[in-house]
């Protein structure tokens, strides 16, 4: 299976903060946004990865993570001219995808929980295995804001509606998406919205007509972090320093998923903690080596 991350788009929420930087490429807390979503696609076991962005920015993804070699891992890179809906995310890396299943996250999302890992393995495993598409849902307060899916029996999605103003669930749909081989043919049909956008719910639903798209659900002790606002900014961040500060383990660090995935072993991991020697988050690297090795 193959990844894609979209982190085009211009920030227009997060002005003046993104007027000379990508939002994908800003802090939260103490890594860049970006490690969030990459860190769900290596939980999935994911080593190929795709990173599209816009013209402007694809040059600071390649600076901060280069070919993904250190990861033990393969990182390609496509432009976005312009922001013209994520369902353009599959024609743009058609190429990339070459017919083989993938997974597609938004580059602003954050998702955290014991059970995560869990969660993408059996969506991973069920594109393998079944074909069709996978979707996510979350419970929120108020899902009117969001795109909602109203499912069925044994996780059957019977409709997905974006905003609705009387939801027939409370599950918001997140930018996580498990997808088989068909979808950059699918996504290749998809006609503009009225908005002129190309849009996930297009190709959801034609997963849908074909009686092939299901629906996993994000429960208790799961967080899907908003970064679209600074407020959500903000939220996150703190949310991220009460996690790592109290149970003493790092929230999407790369490195050290890499390491549990079995992408790079301990010297490998100690020489990427060993070049933030100075850092909290190197000397935390150092100390994941330290312990395999005494193991």
């Amino acid at each position: 299976m193959r990844g894609i991350i979209l982190a085009g788009g211009s920030g227009t929420r997060l002005y003046p903060i993104t007027r000379a930087v990508s939002k994908q490429l800003l802090p939260i807390y103490d890594k860049p946004l970006i490690y969030y979503p990459l860190s769900v696609l290596m939980l999935a076991g994911i080593r190929e990865v795709l990173i599209i962005s816009t013209p402007r920015d694809l040059s600071f993804y390649q600076e901060l993570l280069g070919d993904g070699s250190h990861l033990g891992m393969r990182f390609e890179y496509a432009e976005q001219a312009k922001p013209r809906g994520l369902a353009e995310a599959f024609t743009i890396g058609c190429d990339f995808i070459a017919g083989e299943p993938c997974a597609l996250v938004l580059g602003d999302n954050m998702f955290h929980g014991q059970d995560l890992s869990r969660v993408l393995w059996r969506a991973r495993e069920s594109v393998e295995n079944e074909g069709g598409a996978v979707v996510f849902g979350y419970p929120v307060r108020d899902p009117r804001a969001f795109g909602v899916v109203e499912f069925g029996d044994g996780g059957r999605v019977l409709s997905i509606e974006e905003k609705p103003e009387h939801p027939k669930s409370s599950y918001a749909v997140p930018g996580l998406y498990f997808y088989d081989g068909k979808v950059s043919d699918i996504a290749s049909q998809v006609e503009p919205s009225d908005r002129g956008e190309l849009e996930i719910t297009s190709v959801n639903n034609a997963y849908l007509a074909d009686g092939q798209l299901s629906v996993q659900l994000m429960g208790r002790g799961m967080a899907w972090l908003d970064t679209g606002t600074p407020e959500g900014m903000l939220k996150a961040a703190e949310y991220v320093e009460a996690v790592q500060s109290r149970q003493g383990y790092y929230v999407a660090c790369i490195e050290e998923v890499a390491f549990r995935r079995g992408f790079i072993g301990a010297d490998e991991l100690r020489s990427l903690g060993e070049e933030m020697s100075k850092t909290d988050y190197g000397r935390y690297l150092i100390s994941i080596a330290d312990e395999a090795e005494r193991a």
